[in-house]
């Protein structure tokens, strides 16, 4: 792959994660999970441009992760490549792996004090929809791809696999930050394979204990064998957002890419929650605002 397949191949990717956001923004307008008030929409300018954002800095890391995989494919590095398995095989083996790299990473942005200060601009919006999904600090690209790039090169993934799983990742992640409402059978028999909105909702809660469970990207199989799953039907009725950056000031787009640099409004909070946590509840929520 030359440079410039390369490139396009990128912007053809953001393309398309594009035009998914469009129709998954079309379903929330159809079946709302939780109807939209008018300030609501104050949320959108502000995801969107930190999402344009993701995309120019994601842009510059994969370009370089492939190109490292290339590099490594041509000397036959990896562990996958010491054993003799089939490519459908090793291919599946590489998607799930890479799975497994996500959860890894989103568990450490929760639980290391530096990486969360990065990872709670994404958590601070107070309205969980598609435009949610790449509501993410520059630095939190960093951190995401460090953990990405070392479990893909350590197994040595192919760039089919790899690209397989970035563009089911990106679809999915829409898909899991709509506001849209799923049957509840439907939403359970799903959850047992995959990360559905439902599942996914309940890790936007205001509540740490709900916080800091349903961690899994594409597959809830991480959350369920590491105990950090919630049951996905408790997500139809979560409180998100993040005490302490509630104020106007805070969820403009300047105010989103400086919240890694500052406190929360309500001071101890914050740290508080993130050593405080405790088992997730199992009984009915009582309020919604997501």
């Amino acid at each position: 792959m030359n440079l410039l397949s390369m490139l396009k191949s990128n912007a053809s990717a953001i393309g398309a994660i594009l035009a998914a956001m469009a129709v998954v923004a079309l379903f929330e307008t159809v079946i709302p999970l939780h109807a939209r008030e008018r300030g609501h929409r104050a949320h959108v300018g502000p995801n969107l441009a930190l999402t344009f954002l993701t995309f120019a800095t994601n842009f510059v890391f994969n370009g370089a992760l492939v190109l490292l995989l290339l590099w490594l494919a041509g000397r036959g590095f990896g562990l996958l490549r010491l054993a003799p398995l089939h490519p459908l095989a090793a291919g599946a083996i590489a998607v799930v792996a890479l799975d497994f790299s996500f959860y890894v990473a989103h568990v450490a942005m929760h639980k290391v004090p530096a990486f969360w200060r990065v990872h709670r601009v994404h958590h601070s919006d107070p309205v969980v929809d598609v435009t949610t999904t790449i509501r993410q600090h520059p630095l939190e690209g960093v951190i995401r791809y460090a953990f990405l790039t070392a479990g893909a090169c350590a197994l040595g993934v192919g760039l089919g696999a790899f690209t397989v799983y970035r563009i089911w990742s990106a679809l999915n992640a829409l898909l899991e930050h709509a506001n849209i409402r799923v049957p509840r059978r439907l939403d359970a028999a799903l959850s047992l394979v995959t990360t559905w909105p439902n599942m996914h909702k309940i890790h936007h809660s205001r509540d740490v204990r709900e916080t800091d469970s349903n961690y899994g990207n594409i597959f809830s199989w991480f959350d369920r064998l590491f105990g950090t799953y919630t049951p996905s039907w408790l997500g139809t009725t979560v409180t998100c957002g993040l005490d302490g950056f509630d104020e106007p000031s805070m969820q403009t787009t300047s105010g989103l890419l400086a919240m890694p640099f500052q406190d929360a409004k309500s001071r101890e909070a914050d740290g508080s929650k993130r050593r405080g946590a405790t088992a997730p509840r199992t009984g009915a929520p009582e309020s919604s605002d997501c």
